[in-house]
């Protein structure tokens, strides 16, 4: 019988705290407000990968990072290993 009881007080929190949170964000709307302030800045923003500079050194990075990868992997393949085994006797 107590578990309704949780429930319905549990639902009476939860509705009481949404209806605090609706009222301060109704008080922070700035639309209500007679109050116009108008404020014009002209500002001019680059990105810096929007330079073709950046393309080419990064084209460039790539380009030598891949070249290493592909020839260090090739020259273990190019290397010829020959073994000689000598057995000595001992004559007694």
């Amino acid at each position: 019988m107590k578990q309704p009881e949780y429930k319905f007080i549990r639902q009476l929190m939860m509705v009481f705290l949404f209806s605090f949170m609706q009222l301060a964000l109704w008080a922070q709307d700035s639309a209500s407000s007679s109050v116009t302030v108008h404020k014009e800045t002209t500002t001019t923003t680059s990105n810096w990968y929007a330079q073709p500079w950046v393309w080419v050194v990064g084209g460039a990075v790539f380009i030598l990072i891949l070249i290493a990868l592909l020839r260090g992997n090739s020259s273990s393949t190019d290397r010829e290993v020959s073994r000689t085994t000598v057995v000595k006797d001992r004559e007694i």
